[in-house]
């Protein structure tokens, strides 16, 4: 709280001078791949990534996500540090904290659709992983599908169990990675929209990278990447909260 009672509100995620590079093959310059980028995302926020194949975004969302490490600056996770745990602290909170939804859908093809969704429920130890996975699956419209394996479903189902999966552990943060990028348009505006539900009912903070200026749009903020380097838009969520 500050001094006057108000809680303050810590982000969910926040981004100090990252920058991250790599040596070029066979020689001794490197490469800049970010450049000092910055910025902070609150709880239930929606900001989208956008950019040029080779621009850093998708580097940036790795980041994010702990996955790799930077040459210098910071990402907090609700004040934590990341790259001042180890791999394993690493995962462990990207378990606890961290939803994903992927472009090509990472289901594991010898799993049902209910065991991919009950999966990292089963991981973070959660009781009654079966019933969380099942009323999400039928949230997403998939309750006829539960025991059906990747290969029966088509790319919208399996996009569907990906978004399950990814809510079903309550996440404080979803990474969201091109999630129309295998679909057809009409599939994918109805991925969008139930992506941008679940986003709103469960208050979670949505990060995207996507090509698609529209989808950016819909969300609040847009972080836009050239060459490494971060500049910031509203979107038509924040438009549109203004004007009404």
């Amino acid at each position: 709280m500050d001094r006057s009672g108000i809680e303050i509100s810590i982000p969910v995620i926040e981004v100090e001078r990252l920058s991250k590079r790599v040596r070029v093959a066979d020689g001794e310059d490197e490469l800049h791949i970010l450049q000092d980028v910055g910025f902070a995302v609150g709880a239930g926020e929606s900001v989208a990534i956008v950019g040029a194949s080779g621009s850093g975004k998708s580097t940036l969302l790795g980041l994010l996500a702990g996955l790799d490490v930077p040459a210098s600056g910071s990402v907090r996770l609700r004040g934590t540090e990341l790259f001042e745990l180890d791999e394993d602290a690493r995962a462990a909170l990207r378990g606890e904290a961290i939803g994903f939804v992927f472009q090509s859908f990472q289901l594991l093809p010898a799993l049902t659709a209910l065991e991919n969704v009950m999966l990292p429920l089963e991981l973070a130890g959660v009781a009654q992983a079966r019933e969380i996975a099942t009323q999400w699956l039928q949230r997403v419209g998939l309750e006829s599908r539960l025991r059906h394996y990747p290969k029966h479903l088509s790319g919208g189902e399996q996009q569907r169990v990906a978004l399950a999966r990814a809510f079903a552990p309550n996440p404080r943060l979803l990474l969201a990675d091109e999630p129309t990028g295998n679909l057809d348009a009409e599939t994918g505006r109805a991925i969008v929209e139930l992506m941008f539900t679940l986003n709103r009912e469960a208050g979670t903070t949505l990060i995207l990278v996507t090509h698609d200026e529209s989808l950016a749009r819909r969300c609040a903020r847009v972080l836009r990447m050239t060459a490494g380097r971060l500049s910031e838009t509203a979107g038509e969520a924040a438009t549109g909260a203004r004007l009404g």
